[in-house]
């Protein structure tokens, strides 16, 4: 009874050793085996790569974007420099000189006025005195707008400093612009400078001009009243009468 006992166990023992031996041959389950699929990974990287270069696309349409409204920032940025107080008072400075015309402004019914009563016909009822007092009018009015003249050419020629100066800061304003409104604003101030020079060239055309025009009409009426005064000597009775007269004193 013992014997066999023995040799069952013994049996026992070597199927158990046999199990075990033979456990690891076995296949493992399907679930746990890894298979690489190039393809797949291939795809996988494909798709990998057009994600990076969407990306990449959309970073640089940020930048793209960025640099536009920089740029359009800049071309809405203004001068930081306006001339404009300066061409004013170089026009105001004309002006002033022009207003303070002596004698006949330049002003279109002083203008008549004046001409009607000193520049116009003679009058052969005047006196003599009132002759000379009208011609001396008309040559006090000729110099005074020959001295407003010299005047005005004076401030035009004060104004040449400034204008320089004002558009060597201009032009280089217009150099170093940042965008388009600066550079357009720098345009326009040097164009409104250009307009305040011809300002002052009409000015100067205009108190010539005026100055000229008194002379001539000084001539005009010069010339009326003495073809007036010469009437008056060369007619009888009341111009130049004849008579002895003595050349020595004592002498018949």
């Amino acid at each position: 009874m013992t014997l066999r006992r023995s040799c069952a166990a013994r049996f026992a023992a070597a199927l158990l050793f046999a199990s075990t031996a033979v456990a690891p041959m076995l296949p493992l389950p399907v679930h746990a085996i890894v298979v690489f699929d190039p393809t797949n990974y291939a795809q996988n990287v494909l798709q990998a790569a057009r994600a990076l270069q969407q990306i990449t696309n959309q970073v640089t349409s940020l930048q793209n974007e960025a640099q536009m409204l920089i740029n359009q920032a800049r071309n809405l940025a203004s001068l930081p420099y306006s001339s404009l107080q300066q061409l004013q008072q170089s026009v105001q400075r004309t002006q002033q000189l022009l207003g303070q015309a002596q004698n006949i402004a330049f002003d279109v019914q002083q203008i008549d006025q004046v001409f009607q009563k000193q520049y116009g016909s003679v009058s052969m009822s005047a006196s003599d005195a009132q002759l000379v007092s009208d011609a001396r009018s008309r040559w006090q009015n000729t110099v005074g707008g020959l001295q407003d003249a010299m005047r005005v050419q004076a401030g035009v020629v004060g104004n040449i400093d400034t204008n320089r100066a004002q558009m060597s800061e201009l032009v280089g304003h217009s150099q170093s612009a940042t965008g388009a409104l600066q550079a357009t604003q720098a345009g326009n101030q040097l164009l409104a400078l250009q307009a305040q020079q011809l300002a002052d060239l009409t000015a100067v055309v205009a108190a010539n001009g005026r100055a000229q025009a008194l002379s001539d009409a000084e001539r005009a009426a010069a010339a009326e009243q003495g073809r007036e005064q010469r009437r008056r000597f060369l007619t009888p009775g009341t111009g130049y009468q004849p008579g002895s007269a003595k050349m020595f004193y004592g002498s018949n």
